[in-house]
């Protein structure tokens, strides 16, 4: 599949979704990473006027479990998560956030991606890791359209 139609594909399953509610976009992908872009505004932040972390860790398994997903696509086999961790770095009040997942464990029957989200000025401002366990079978997700 090419990046073109797997980044078309990943944003035709948004609407509907957190994602759609978050602005969360697919942007980029490759071999073992995938990127995605989310807006922060009134909607993604705490009291206190920052961005929140819930947001954060929306963001990051939104990529890194689509990631794991396209990983698998073909297979018969279907990721879920297991375990998520951030750790914030850096405060945002506004911006655009980028999402980077990367690969770090592609295994039989767990996948392991490392997140670095970062701000328009290429800061590091949260890194996560995202621990999957691959299912056999169907995942229950919406059928793909077809073009």
């Amino acid at each position: 599949m090419t990046r073109h139609k797997r980044l078309e594909q990943l944003n035709r399953m948004v609407p509907g979704t957190l994602m759609e509610t978050l602005g969360i976009r697919y942007t980029d992908s490759g071999e073992g990473f995938l990127e995605a872009t989310m807006p922060v505004d009134s909607r993604h932040l705490q009291p206190m006027q920052i961005l929140h972390g819930g947001a954060t860790a929306a963001l990051a398994e939104s990529v890194a479990s689509a990631a794991s997903a396209a990983a698998l696509h073909g297979t018969g086999r279907h990721p879920v998560g297991l375990d998520l961790g951030i750790n914030h770095l850096r405060g945002v009040r506004g911006g655009v956030l980028t999402a980077r997942a990367e690969a770090v464990h592609l295994g039989r029957s767990t996948h392991l991606w490392q997140i670095r989200m970062t701000d328009e000025d290429d800061r590091l401002v949260a890194l996560g890791k995202l621990t999957l366990m691959v299912l056999e079978g169907s995942s229950g997700q919406r059928p793909e359209t077809e073009d």
